[in-house]
């Protein structure tokens, strides 16, 4: 059976499919059809209901659950993985953040897509600051530095920001983990409703022997990583598959599925018109 698969070119992407893509694992007859591109893309694909399998950030899971359900292998979830909030302190522009608090909206904030988790936390931690420009993930670095204003950083940008004289203004993840004592639920891997009970559940578990047999390899970092992976310092690349790769990529268990379900709650909570069910959410 040949199916369509999305995934991020990032580290903890990568680390995780490579062995299902590249064949390293027996795939019981599966093949893909493989499309890596950033989780912005991936997010309103998913919302056309493009790809058969593919990643997505978890705050746009309500706008797709009536075309997915999400798998329990794949996910990034954990706690100390959230987006950070960033400054520049050589060059703030009117309106700068000041003691984590925004003065009524002036300054316009980039953020890594309309779509991501970084949004829906940064909308719950700030719902007051409205002033928004939407940039791929790997721009938000430069938009800060150029004095523009502050980003919202995700993936390996928490690396490296502060070696370019970046500050931390707040932990989106931090605030979320105080306010619902849960994990931060990043992203996770969603398959198209109407595939047969077989099929999906085929699927999740060549995904598990994926990253299982990815750790037999560990810290090894294969060419399929490096190829994708931005020219990345292996240093950079095995922190970030650490931060995101963890037990819940596994299987997102009883914590995990609890987690997704407060992300949705409080989707719904911050925007109140919105309809969906979280029940029939996972496979």
């Amino acid at each position: 059976m040949h199916l369509s698969l999305g995934f991020s070119p990032c580290p903890n992407d990568t680390f995780i499919f490579d062995a299902l893509v590249n064949r390293k694992i027996d795939t019981k007859g599966f093949t893909f059809e493989v499309v890596l591109e950033d989780v912005e893309t991936l997010n309103r694909w998913a919302i056309e209901g493009k790809l058969d399998i593919t990643k997505l950030s978890y705050g746009v899971l309500p706008s797709v659950l009536g075309k997915y359900r999400v798998l329990n292998s794949g996910s990034a979830l954990g706690k100390g993985v959230g987006p950070i909030l960033i400054a520049n302190p050589l060059r703030p522009p009117k309106g700068e953040p000041a003691n984590g608090k925004f003065d009524g909206g002036e300054t316009v904030i980039a953020v890594p897509g309309e779509h991501t988790t970084a949004n829906l936390l940064f909308s719950l931690a700030y719902p007051m600051a409205t002033n928004k420009v939407f940039l791929r993930y790997d721009e938000i670095e430069d938009y800060v530095l150029s004095g523009k204003g502050p980003g919202v950083i995700i993936h390996e940008n928490r690396f490296t920001y502060e070696q370019k004289g970046l500050v931390k203004v707040a932990d989106l993840g931090d605030y979320w983990e105080k306010q619902t004592s849960r994990p931060i639920p990043l992203g996770g891997i969603v398959i198209r409703r109407g595939l047969d009970a077989h099929t999906v559940q085929a699927i999740d578990q060549l995904i598990r022997e994926s990253i299982q047999y990815a750790y037999t390899k560990y810290p090894e970092l294969n060419e399929y990583i490096r190829k994708h992976s931005q020219e990345m310092e292996e240093e950079v690349m095995r922190k970030h598959i650490d931060l995101y790769v963890n037990p819940y990529s596994i299987s997102l268990g009883n914590e995990g599925r609890d987690a997704v379900k407060k992300l949705l709650e409080v989707y719904q909570r911050l925007n109140p018109g919105s309809a969906f069910s979280i029940d029939d959410i996972f496979v």
